[in-house]
Parts: structure tokens; C-alpha cells; sequence
């Protein structure tokens, strides 16, 4: 049987075929209607469809229009159920069980608030449109028309003037950030890094053999003067411009100016990583880095994981008409392209007005839960902290008036439950001061105030 963190429609689908391996179930035995069982088990009929569809496509179950949905006849239950006694494989017996959310937790959007009924009838809608050319490889770009509605809501959003065949569909931003430096990269070349930093991208470029050069980051964003200095002929920098992580402060308009001059003068290329910049409360949205870009030298990159879920491991980047083909032959030639079915999924979610829709209620959801939580952590501590409150992003940045050991508090804090992190653990060479960083996007305004009491009496222990 499936595990219970597994959606709707997986449990649904296990539970059939177990049933068809282990003999309950014979060849031309009829399932329920859909309309039957979804009011049985007190679900959409579009779960129950996405569930029968998966088991049509493997061949367990055939449609017989009105007759309803049955067994496949000429199923061979023997081979069936000889395959379900053997030993699962070593994956799947290790594979460890999705772990819960945490209260405070860092670049997790409101999960509790994602339409999820709507999505399963989405994917039911793509299941029953599903083609045999969309069984096939997928392109190593990605789905031409998810590239498309890529290519619309950055032109809409986010000021960037990109066609559809410069977006390259990637696994995520870390799977977009191995793919630039696989596609641009020599081992040992230089690559600026803001500090702090992300730690993720500091162990990817690491593990790319890149040579990290840590360049300041100060009110106005990252210093380019001090990174031109130190590395003038550096072959990368990968930037946080609209809303920096971790400190929230936006990369000012000189300093973006002066680090397209660097590029465009060194033959250098900036990853602009666009993490959340959906996500601002107050005054007009920042443009993109990429939208100032006249000498084609920033490669944006997106995500959906912020926006949407990060289940779905997908991003995607808008990669210069020079650097194209090198970027799709280093899709095609390190994962050949992405899972097609996710990516016509969110296709369908954004044609179809959904995306839009969800980015502007939870803009309306993250300010209020902001600001509930901003005012319970403040009333619990009592004049002991202040809070950093940057005009956008997913997180707040916790500074205490008193002498602290940020790491040795933020441990205290993950021991009781709660997704805290340090500020210092964020530098590399530059000391960017103490302070905790946690996420307010997955603490619902009724929940703030309990939660930070629970959050104070947890750091009251250390």
C-alpha cells in the first residue's frame, strides 16, 4: 500500500493494483464508477480519474466507455503476482519518508494554501489527454508550450523580452545552476559569490571545481567594485539582485549598471537567481537584472518550487542566443530533458489564468502572515530582538539585542521542531553579524502567536 504522505490519486492507484497482483481483482472484473467511488472516499472525481488513468496506461485496467472501467482481459494475473512477491528494490526500501514541515521554516510557500483540488483535476485533464507522442523523450529544452507561458508571464512580470526558445526547462535552480556551470564552467576558473551567501549554490559551484571568489554584500547589494578587484577576469558571478539570501536588501541600480559594464568588459556571464521576487509588499516591483541585459549577458533563472510546491523540481532559465545550443546539448547530454507530464501540467496551470490567480493571493496571504507574525515574535520578546523586514521575499532575519550564539540557539530551536537557521552560518569570508533566519510563509496567521510563544519558551532552554 502506499505510504500516507503519497496524493490522493497514488493511493488509490496502489490500492487497485494490489489488488489485481494479489488475485482480488481478476481479468474483467469490473471497478467501481468514478462518480461511486470518489463519494465513497470523499474525493474529486478528478483524483479518482488521475488514478484510473495511471492504471489504464500500465495496462491494468481498460475503459469500456459507458460499461464503465474493468480489468484488462488479457492480463496475465500469474506474472503479476509472481513480480509483487519479489523483494522490493533497494531504492524504494530505502527511499526515506517525506519529512513534515516545519514551523519557521526557510523557502517553503504556504503548502496549507495551495489549491490542490484544482490541481488533481488538472492532472486527471492531462492524463485523459495524454498521446503517445507524449510517452515519448522529452525535449532536452522542455515542453515548448510551458516555454511559451514561461516566456509570457516574464515579458508580463518581470520586464524580460525573451522568446519561448530561449527558456531551457531545468531541475529546479540547482538543477539550472549544474547545468551553467557544466555548459560554461572549467575547473578552477573564477566565479564570484555574494557573502553571505546561499549554501547550496557555495557546494554547487564547489562540486563544479569552480574557484569561489566571496565578494561583500553591503545596503546596496553586492559590492561589484571589490568583486572587480578581486577577480576581474572571472568567468561567472551568480547574483541575488531583486531580494538578496539572506539579507534581503535589493542590488541597487548603479551596481547593477556597473556589474553588466564588468560583464559585457571580462566576457563574463551573471546567473541572476530570481528566487521570490514574485513575492513584494510594499512599492512597485523591482524589475529582473535581465531586463537592463542589451549585451546578452545574464542568464536568468527561475523556479516554481517558491511558487508553486517544491515537489515539483522544476525551474527553468533564459539563456543567451549565443550560449543556446551549448545549453541544450548539455541538457540532452547530462538528463535529456525533464518529465514531461509535471511540465504540461504547469503549462495548462498558467494558460489557463491559475498561476497568475495563486501568485496574487498569496502575495495578499504572505503579507498578512508577515506581519502576524512579525507583531507575536515582537510582543513574546519583548524589546529583546529586532526584526529586518525587507520590502519582499519569504523570510524574516531575527537580530537579538543581547550577545549571541546564533548557531548554538538556531540548534536549540531545530531540536525543539522549528526550521530555524543562523545568520552567520551564511558567511564565507565577511562577518555579516548574528541573527536567525526563519520563514513565515507556512505560519497561518491564527497559528503566529502560539507558535512564537513555543519559539520563545524553546530558545528560553539553551
Amino acid at each position: 500500500m502506499s505510504r500516507s504522505a503519497d496524493p490522493q490519486y497514488r493511493k488509490i492507484y496502489d490500492r487497485f493494483r494490489t489488488a489485481i497482483s494479489t488475485g482480488q481483482l481478476r481479468p474483467g472484473d469490473r471497478l467501481p464508477s468514478i462518480r461511486n467511488l470518489a463519494d465513497e472516499l470523499s474525493t474529486a472525481r478528478g483524483t479518482v480519474d488521475a488514478a484510473y488513468a495511471m492504471l489504464a496506461g500500465e495496462g491494468y485496467v481498460v475503459s469500456r466507455g459507458q460499461a464503465g472501467t474493468i480489468v484488462a482481459p488479457d492480463l496475465d494475473t500469474a506474472l503479476i503476482a509472481q513480480a509483487s512477491k519479489r523483494s522490493p528494490s533497494p531504492a524504494r526500501a530505502q527511499e526515506p519518508r517525506h519529512a513534515e514541515p516545519k514551523p519557521l521554516q526557510l523557502g517553503l510557500p504556504a503548502i496549507d494554501a495551495f489549491p490542490r483540488k484544482l490541481w488533481a483535476h488538472l492532472v486527471a485533464r492531462e492524463w485523459r489527454r495524454l498521446s503517445p507522442s507524449d510517452m515519448m523523450y522529452p525535449d532536452p529544452a522542455g515542453l515548448p508550450r510551458l516555454r511559451q507561458a514561461i516566456a509570457a508571464y516574464l515579458a508580463s512580470s518581470r520586464g524580460i523580452a525573451c522568446r519561448s526558445d530561449q527558456v531551457v526547462v531545468t531541475n529546479g535552480f540547482q538543477g539550472g545552476l549544474d547545468l551553467t556551470a557544466h555548459a560554461l564552467l572549467r575547473r578552477k576558473e573564477q566565479v564570484w559569490i555574494e557573502d553571505p551567501c546561499f549554501p547550496p549554490v557555495r557546494a554547487a559551484l564547489k562540486t563544479a571545481g569552480a574557484d569561489l571568489v566571496p565578494v561583500r554584500v553591503d545596503e546596496d547589494g553586492v559590492c561589484v567594485s571589490e568583486g572587480s578587484r578581486q577577480a576581474p577576469k572571472a568567468r561567472l558571478a551568480v547574483i541575488t539582485p531583486s531580494h538578496q539570501s539572506p539579507l534581503g536588501v535589493a542590488l541597487s541600480l548603479p551596481r547593477r549598471l556597473s556589474l553588466l559594464h564588468w560583464a559585457n568588459d571580462a566576457n563574463a556571464y551573471v546567473v541572476e537567481d530570481d528566487y521570490d521576487s514574485e513575492f513584494r509588499f510594499e512599492g512597485r516591483p523591482l524589475p529582473a537584472l535581465k531586463s537592463l541585459d542589451h549585451q546578452q549577458r545574464v542568464i536568468y533563472a527561475g523556479t516554481f518550487s517558491k511558487v508553486l510546491f517544491p515537489g515539483l523540481r522544476l525551474g527553468y532559465l533564459v539563456v543567451p542566443d549565443t550560449l543556446l545550443g551549448t545549453f541544450i546539448e548539455a541538457s540532452s547530454s547530462r538528463a535529456a530533458g525533464q518529465t514531461s507530464f509535471s511540465q504540461r501540467v504547469v503549462a495548462s496551470f498558467m494558460a489557463d489564468g491559475h498561476f497568475a490567480r495563486h501568485l496574487k493571493r498569496m502575495r495578499r496571504l504572505y503579507a498578512s502572515r508577515r506581519t502576524a507574525l512579525a507583531n507575536a515574535l515582537y510582543g513574546e520578546f519583548a524589546g529583546r530582538i529586532v526584526i529586518d523586514l525587507p520590502p519582499g521575499g519569504m523570510h524574516i532575519l531575527i537580530r537579538f539585542r543581547e550577545r549571541i550564539n546564533d548557531d548554538a540557539i538556531a540548534r536549540v530551536a531545530q531540536n525543539a521542531g522549528f526550521g530555524a537557521e543562523p545568520l552567520s552560518s551564511r558567511a564565507i569570508k565577511y562577518a555579516c553579524g548574528q541573527g536567525l533566519l526563519v520563514g513565515f510563509t507556512n505560519v497561518a496567521e491564527c497559528d503566529a502567536l502560539k507558535i512564537a510563544r513555543k519559539f520563545k519558551q524553546a530558545l528560553a532552554r539553551r
